[in-house]
């Protein structure tokens, strides 16, 4: 792996911010929103984080890590218009939580595949991205995803309409 640029550094560390706000926001609210502050940090460094990956390019060209910044952008652009715009009516709500619940796969997905590939430091514990561990990883955080996603989609309906 090519060594971590000074942007690379950055990026890992507003990403960390972000996933630490992300997971206390899930924890303390059951869902991420820009109506507290743990929600803005979470979305603001997420944008942040987003926005950086796709000034990275140590492999070349456009690569899955700028797929995953751009599928984090489009998260978030959908989240933030269900969220202040209702635009999808009852379901708003619902979508919004899926939205920005999906950065923060999108967030997990590469953070453990660079973890895996760069540490530790000089004797990374795997070599390659098709190592089954790394589809193994992959597999679990998408389950993850899936079965949070759908505890957060089962409260949030059993919440009464809001006025």
């Amino acid at each position: 792996m090519p060594a971590i640029i000074p942007l690379g550094w950055f990026h890992t560390v507003i990403g960390i911010v972000a996933l630490i706000s992300g997971v206390i926001t899930l924890f303390k609210y059951k869902e991420i929103s820009y109506r507290n502050r743990s929600g803005v940090i979470y979305l603001v460094t997420t944008l942040v984080t987003a926005v950086t990956a796709l000034m990275i390019y140590q492999h070349g060209g456009f690569g899955v890590a700028h797929a995953m910044g751009v599928a984090a952008l489009l998260a978030l652009a959908v989240g933030m218009l269900a969220e202040a715009r209702k635009l999808f009516g009852k379901w708003s709500r619902h979508i919004q939580a899926f939205s920005f619940s999906a950065t923060l796969l999108f967030h997990c997905l590469p953070a453990v595949t660079d973890g895996l590939l760069r540490l530790p430091v000089g004797d990374p514990i795997l070599t390659s991205i098709n190592d089954p561990i790394m589809q193994a990883s992959h597999l679990a955080l998408f389950v993850a995803f899936l079965i949070g996603v759908t505890i957060q989609l089962r409260w949030i309906s059993r919440q009464p309409a809001a006025t």
